[in-house]
């Protein structure tokens, strides 16, 4: 049965079978004509598909809904999909493809982010079509990217940034070496998911999409309980009191602040507010050994990921991180106020 159009409401759909292949789907389109020719191009692909085989006519983009059909990560795929558009063939991605995306998506980016935001999810859907057999298998060539950031700062280095910096500045470090908290969660966090008497937040906006609970030591709850937080809305905001505009690459908010904070405590420059989070990493790494809970709580999907942000540290850091106020211990104080009567210091609190 040929092809027909079929108007239902404003919408032409197109119903019939090409080839052995039966084909039901609508135009989007109100215009007749520009429905007819848009069917004739379906059949048009039905008939070239019967006679080459799908390998030889597999867009990227059929490709790449089969795989979010099939579970896959949507994350990155949105530009990827505009700049290869509706008809770039799935054979025609090759490495030389990937180059010349990367220069019109990436053209300042570092390798590791064309490797992550491109590399990645284009290899993810050949390698799904390669499986089931909808494409020769192959691989694109990933770029050599740095190696993971070294930084992290010792107990007395992050005293010396908090002693620097002003009360609503201090109250964000204080969360971010707290929790390991990107800048983004960090700007996003709402006063309903603060427990300041579990000492816990509920991230609700993570960059992988993935909500977590997060646990931080009294020395943070200290910071934030002290800090005249507001009833509602969001936690952490602009020296004028509203929220702060969140960013594809967060952290700018507040580099200014934390740029000046970091000149007076006499800290090289590559100590950024991203390296709270290798920091968290690393002192709960000293505290616990425990790379499930390391994992869950920084919110990485992979060990290799997690270790990474843990860095080389002395045997030392555990006690010294005490003697300066933090204990990441689970099962002490990271979900326990323990304090005297009122008018007493709380303990294990520098």
């Amino acid at each position: 049965m040929p092809l027909s159009l079929h108007r239902r409401g404003s919408i032409w759909h197109i119903r019939g079978s090409v080839a052995g292949q039966r084909i039901r789907q609508s135009t989007g389109l109100g215009d007749k004509r520009s429905a007819q020719i848009f069917a004739a191009r379906i059949e048009a692909q039905a008939i070239e598909r019967h006679t080459l085989g799908r390998q030889a006519t597999l867009t990227f983009a059929q490709a790449a809904l089969t795989y979010l059909e099939s579970g896959g990560e949507a994350r990155f795929l949105g530009p990827i999909l505009e700049h290869f558009g509706p008809s770039t063939l799935l054979s025609d991605i090759d490495n030389d493809a990937i180059n010349a995306a990367a220069r019109a998506l990436f053209p300042n980016a570092a390798n590791a982010t064309i490797n992550r935001q491109l590399i990645t999810p284009v290899s993810a859907v050949i390698n799904l079509a390669a499986d089931e057999g909808l494409c020769a298998p192959r691989r694109l060539r990933r770029r050599k990217a740095a190696k993971p950031r070294k930084r992290w700062l010792t107990p007395a280095e992050a005293e010396r940034l908090l002693s620097a910096a002003p009360g609503r500045t201090a109250m964000q470090i204080s969360f971010l070496l707290g929790t390991g908290a990107r800048t983004n969660e960090l700007f996003s966090l709402d006063r309903t998911d603060l427990h300041l008497e579990s000492g816990e937040a509920f991230v609700a906006e993570t960059k992988n999409d993935d909500p977590r609970m997060v646990c931080f030591p009294l020395r943070t709850k200290r910071l934030l309980a002290a800090a005249g937080l507001p009833e509602e809305g969001k936690v952490f905001r602009t020296p004028k009191g509203k929220p702060y505009v969140i960013r594809a690459n967060g952290g700018g908010q507040m580099a200014g602040a934390f740029e000046a904070a970091r000149t007076m405590a006499q800290l090289s420059n590559d100590v950024t507010p991203h390296v709270c989070r290798h920091t968290w990493a690393t002192w709960f790494w000293a505290h616990n050994k425990d790379l499930i809970q390391l994992m869950a709580f920084g919110g990485w999907k992979t060990a290799k990921i997690a270790l990474d942000y843990a860095k080389l540290a002395p045997a030392s850091l555990a006690q010294d991180l005490l003697d300066h106020g933090w204990d990441f211990r689970i099962g002490t104080n990271l979900t326990q106020d323990i304090a005297t009567d009122a008018g007493k210091a709380l303990i294990n609190i520098r």
